[in-house]
């Protein structure tokens, strides 16, 4: 099932996509799912972030070969830090390249967007607080991250989390092919076989740091081939199962 939040007449909506169309849900996706009698089509609504999240906790180094072209070693736990709710943003919607950095990059990530509240969950029960899953684009100043002490400005600028297209819900996260291309070309390619800490793993070793509330989003990492972008750029994350993720990179107005 496929999961889309958007805006039709000024009115801001969940909905599932049935055939060619969107239907309706009531009050959100993170209860019970109740279905209205109003259908959409698609090239009527613009799409927003599938979910406003409190919160993203972001993964660093939890591909290999990430590891390898950053030359760091491998956490020996995972390593976490936060992207503020202000800097998500929806496929088809503009990342603004700060003036203050010289240097800003793309990585293609998967995101799992938590169902229910999650605290201290066992990680055999980590699907239960699963709602489905996401592209994220962990956009990042490269230059500020290697200037400061920790993540927080590189990583937290307005703009620099594009979500979406959707949340898929009927995946098995464990071997999905992520691809990140810039202007047609593929510039990261892997599969989310090769996290270093699977997604079971990571909900429940967060939610023994902090609780996770309902459309909080965890980014899972980004493997190899990281690279900057440029404004006029065009940047996609298409991950199986769940489509594509793109954005278009400007200048600070």
């Amino acid at each position: 099932m496929k999961i889309v939040r958007f805006t039709s007449g000024g009115r801001i909506e969940y909905g599932v996509h049935d055939g060619d169309m969107v239907r309706g849900i009531e009050d959100g996706p993170f209860g019970e799912i109740v279905f209205t009698h109003r259908y959409y089509r698609p090239t009527d609504l613009q799409l927003l972030a599938p979910c406003v999240p409190s919160k993203v906790v972001a993964l660093g180094v939890n591909y290999q070969s990430h590891s390898a072209e950053m030359q760091s070693a491998l956490p020996a736990q995972p390593l976490l830090f936060i992207k503020p709710s202000t800097a998500v943003i929806a496929t088809e919607d503009k990342i603004i390249y700060p003036e203050s950095s010289q240097r800003v990059d793309f990585e293609g990530e998967l995101g799992v967007v938590i169902k229910k509240v999650a605290r201290r969950v066992a990680e055999a029960d980590a699907f239960d607080y699963i709602l489905g899953y996401t592209c994220v684009n962990d956009v990042t100043a490269r230059d500020l991250q290697s200037r400061d002490v920790q993540w927080t400005r590189s990583k937290g600028f307005d703009t620099f989390c594009p979500l979406g297209p959707c949340i898929e819900t009927g995946l098995d996260p464990s071997d999905l092919a992520l691809e990140t291309v810039l202007n047609g070309e593929i510039k990261q390619q892997s599969r989310t076989s090769r996290l270093v800490f699977p997604v079971p793993a990571l909900v429940s070793f967060i939610s023994h740091v902090m609780t996770l509330l309902p459309g909080d989003v965890i980014a899972t990492g980004t493997p190899a081939g990281i690279g900057p972008m440029l404004p006029g750029d065009i940047v996609e994350v298409k991950i199986e199962g769940i489509g594509t993720l793109r954005n278009y990179v400007v200048k600070q107005d």
